[in-house]
């Protein structure tokens, strides 16, 4: 598997057709606050290409654009919710259509609260995923080869974790309950961006 690096664009053509895994690195976890650093993808076929945008970007980035608003594409998450309100607000596309592995993961492992990458690539994969990086500065001049190394395994194992899940909902009879989540990821992400981040609009209260 290689690792490749671009700034501000993903070059046209390097990727297959069909699912692609996206994930985003930023500096911190407000989005209109802190800026989109990276954006990592994967079509699953052994490589990880990670796009960096620099402070003064303009983020036009065409090529990245068309593979993320591609309606035929499905994109592959982990905590979908984040991802897509920020390559939203900075990338202006909504990264659609969805699969969430969180989700996925909360819908059938009810046994366990462990829900993160990390627990979730050991169990279903037996894959080792480090996570050193993931409070690091990702707005620095250069990645380093550890953040680099991170940023793609963040999208290095969702297509074969996505592969077990369906087998997962299908079994539990959960499939439309869990499409139906994911259908509702990108409105969910707009409220977010709205306003409504914490209060649920469907409660009592």
């Amino acid at each position: 598997m290689t690792v490749h690096f671009h700034e501000e664009d993903l070059p046209a053509g390097v990727l297959a057709d069909g699912p692609v895994a996206v994930d985003t690195e930023t500096m911190g976890l407000i989005t209109h606050r802190d800026r989109l650093c990276v954006v990592q993808i994967s079509d699953g076929k052994r490589d990880e290409h990670l796009v960096r945008f620099g402070p003064d970007s303009d983020y036009a980035a065409p090529n990245l654009k068309a593979v993320l608003a591609d309606p035929a594409r499905i994109k592959l998450y982990h905590y979908a919710r984040f991802d897509l309100a920020a390559i939203h607000y900075y990338l202006g596309v909504m990264a659609a259509p969805v699969f969430c592995t969180k989700i996925a993961s909360k819908l059938v492992r009810t046994y366990t609260d462990r829900h993160g990458l990390k627990n979730l690539a050991h169990e279903l994969l037996g894959a080792e995923i480090s996570k050193q990086q993931q409070s690091s500065d990702w707005g620095g001049p250069e990645l380093s080869e550890a953040q680099r190394e991170y940023a793609a395994s963040d999208v290095r194992y969702l297509h074969a974790m996505r592969e077990e899940l369906i087998k997962r909902l299908e079994r539990e009879g959960r499939t439309e309950i869990a499409q139906a989540c994911f259908d509702f990821l990108p409105t969910r992400a707009l409220l977010d961006m709205a306003g409504w981040s914490e209060h649920d609009i469907f409660s009592h209260m």
